[in-house]
């Protein structure tokens, strides 16, 4: 079996609208690294499967049908067992590429021993900076989150995503977003992935604090990917419930 030095996985539940788009750019922009990509469905009803087999059924891509939807960790996991890479990508459906992100953070962790996992500057497809948390998810700062205005952020939300502090160069984070990361393979295997408990919401902070017990997780702003980010929780009220579950779970875990 050929060793690749960098795997992705995205995991799809009714993602047709993106999902294309967003594969398209991870192949035609990853050209510095043999890059393997597994999607991972969660039971799409939408054709998604179909649309990724009629257009990239040549191309270096392994899909797996689960059957089932057990969240966005659980659907991440599945792959563990198969992974033989130097680093691995977590990747949401809704990404783009405009550069060769993943060459630029394979090459930096290469440089840092010390990396366990890295977060790439994100942006909105129109070029603006999202504003994500980099600290320690707390209550205030999701209150200041969940009331944002992305134009003048509150002191709160400046704090949490720690806009103050110089963004233009690598430094660390307690916080990465799980819509992109990169992780070393062998330490992904070694924690056994993400805590399955969560369904979706709170596992990428999870992830980013167990990290952080042997390995510095930083945010590289060098290498930018675009999310086309919906925040489908403030729109759909079963989501909302998932993702006051998910925080309720990971407040209890972490407690002091």
């Amino acid at each position: 079996m050929k060793q690749y030095s960098v795997s992705g996985c995205i995991v799809t539940h009714n993602n047709i609208r993106t999902i294309k788009e967003t594969i398209d750019s991870l192949l035609c922009m990853t050209q510095g690294v043999s890059f393997k990509l597994f999607v991972v469905d969660n039971l799409s009803t939408d054709g998604t499967v179909e649309e990724i087999r009629k257009n990239f059924s040549e191309r270096n891509i392994e899909i797996i049908e689960t059957g089932t939807n057990n969240g966005f960790g659980s659907g991440h996991n599945i792959i563990l067992d198969m992974l033989d890479s130097k680093y691995h990508v977590i990747i949401n459906p809704d990404i783009l590429l405009r550069q060769d992100a993943i060459t630029a953070m394979a090459d930096y962790m290469d440089k840092h021993d010390d990396i366990g996992l890295l977060s790439p500057r994100i942006c909105f497809p129109d070029g603006r900076d999202q504003i994500l948390g980099k600290r320690d998810p707390k209550l205030k700062y999701l209150a200041a989150s969940r009331i944002r205005n992305e134009k003048t952020p509150s002191a709160l939300l400046r704090e949490y995503a720690m806009l103050d502090a110089d963004l233009s160069m690598p430094l660390d984070i307690e916080n990465a977003t799980g819509c992109f990361m990169m992780i070393r393979t062998e330490l992904f295997k070694r924690i056994g992935g993400f805590d399955k408990k969560y369904f979706m919401y709170f596992e990428d902070c999870d992830l980013t604090r167990t990290v952080r017990k042997t390995a510095r997780t930083v945010y590289f702003p060098q290498a930018v990917v675009y999310h086309v980010w919906g925040r489908e929780s403030k729109k759909d009220f079963k989501l909302m419930l998932i993702q006051i579950k998910s925080m309720l779970y990971y407040f209890w875990k972490w407690k002091p």
